[in-house]
């Protein structure tokens, strides 16, 4: 049996908009959570910031469950873009699930919120991206999101 390692790549912490409903389907409530250009990527193996006209389409399931989906891109430092898609979970306890929508600060510690990004990175320095899989844990806030990104060794 061959243990997976991880390898911290980046924090990213960014603004968002105000959710876009779309009602009632028939697998879940959705809605689409825009993404705000200029949040900041900070980490030993990147830098850079979050580019703009990016969204979040979030299913929230019949269990209480949501399913994140969201797309966006990453422009380096350096000055190289990086396009990601992000899926996972985010769920807890009904009440705290509640503070949540509502805008409350809630301890991340106190909910699920854990997704799989997928990069798409040009040759060169970044390519190692398109190679590995990666894990994130994250923290929502009333109009911001947080992100920590690990890679999967």
């Amino acid at each position: 049996m061959i243990q997976p390692g991880l390898e911290f790549v980046y924090e990213a912490g960014g603004d968002l908009g105000a959710p876009v409903p779309i009602g009632t389907t028939v697998d879940g409530t959705r809605r689409i959570i825009p993404i705000f250009e200029g949040g900041r990527v900070e980490g030993p193996l990147i830098k850079g910031k979050l580019l703009g006209n990016a969204a979040d389409f979030q299913l929230t399931r019949p269990d209480g469950v949501t399913v994140a989906d969201a797309l966006y891109a990453l422009q380096t430092d350096d000055g190289v873009v990086i396009q990601i898609r992000n899926r996972g979970l985010r769920h807890g306890p009904p009440d705290v699930m509640a503070r949540l929508a509502a805008g409350d600060e809630v301890d991340p510690a106190e909910y699920y919120f854990r997704t799989v990004p997928e990069f798409i990175a040009p040759e060169g320095k970044y390519d190692w991206m398109n190679r590995s899989i990666f894990i994130c844990s994250g923290a929502r806030y009333k109009a911001g999101i947080k992100l920590w990104v690990w890679r999967v060794t």
